[in-house]
């Protein structure tokens, strides 16, 4: 079983683009972020003719993670078990951060982690609130099968952007965003992409980073222990960041040694 995250960066902007990947890399299932609309306006006819359900939960024109799947999902859930809320004033909302389904027994989580905005600011201790949430959730189900893929807005490692000196103060490489990360690796997930692919996951439009490669690696699939022993192969298709009209990340991919009801049904050979 092949299995995806992608930050698009707006789907109804690049469904087109989305769905030609989809047929092309042959992938069971797409977990998408920011995809920047409500379920209702989701572009869902393009992907039901390439013959993928698509689940969505977005609230607004911001935010919004999906799951695209060729396999029958069940049991869909939308936010992390007492996921904490935000807002600049009034009530803090739930944002349309996170959502799961199981897929042949794996649970797969699509996760738009904040982004934190800077140092000290309000966003930046909801960002820490949420991904405690998350440890709680992965400490949970870690005798399951279980996924979590997604944008994390976190370069765990110095040579996962392209300057330290360039984020010196800055989101994303400070050491509580950091420990959080490890926290969940402590917790027993592991990076599973890290051993089979290095490079970055996400470039701005701004400032030529794409043409220069200044780029960060912010967008992980992170597995229980049960589910890494059956990864098989994983890599980053850095090649989604050129051409027209590209998100500004990439899809990160794993293979998983699952039978599902696409398999080939091979008659026995006497």
């Amino acid at each position: 079983m092949r299995i995806a995250s992608w930050n698009v960066n707006s789907i109804r902007t690049r469904v087109g683009r989305v769905v030609d990947w989809l047929e092309r890399s042959d992938t069971d299932v797409l977990c998408m972020q920011e995809i920047k609309c409500k379920p209702e306006q989701f572009p869902y006819e393009r992907f039901e003719q390439a013959g993928y359900e698509v689940q969505a939960h977005g609230l607004n024109q911001w935010n919004g993670v999906a799951i695209a799947s060729r396999l029958p999902m069940t049991d869909v859930r939308r936010d992390l078990p007492a996921q904490p809320g935000y807002a600049n004033t009034g009530d803090p909302i739930v944002e349309a951060r996170a959502m799961s389904a199981e897929v042949e027994a794996v649970r797969l989580w699509s996760l738009y982690v904040p982004n934190g905005r800077e140092l000290g600011h309000a966003h930046y201790d909801y960002k820490l609130e949420w991904l405690r949430t998350l440890r709680d959730e992965a400490v949970r189900a870690s005798d399951q099968l279980v996924a979590y893929l997604g944008d994390y807005n976190i370069a765990p490692l110095d040579h996962d952007v392209w300057s330290m000196a360039a984020f010196e103060g800055s989101t994303h490489v400070s050491q509580p965003e950091r420990d959080a990360f490890n926290a969940l690796i402590s917790a027993g997930l592991t990076d599973v992409v890290r051993d089979y692919a290095e490079g970055y996951t996400y470039w701005d439009y701004k400032a030529g980073r794409w043409q220069k490669n200044e780029g960060m690696r912010i967008d992980f699939a992170l597995t229980t222990p049960a589910l890494t022993e059956l990864v098989t192969d994983a890599h980053i298709d850095r090649d989604e960041r050129s051409g027209d009209s590209p998100s500004d990340h990439v899809p990160v991919v794993v293979d998983f040694d699952l039978e599902t009801e696409l398999d080939d049904d091979r008659p026995m050979i006497f």
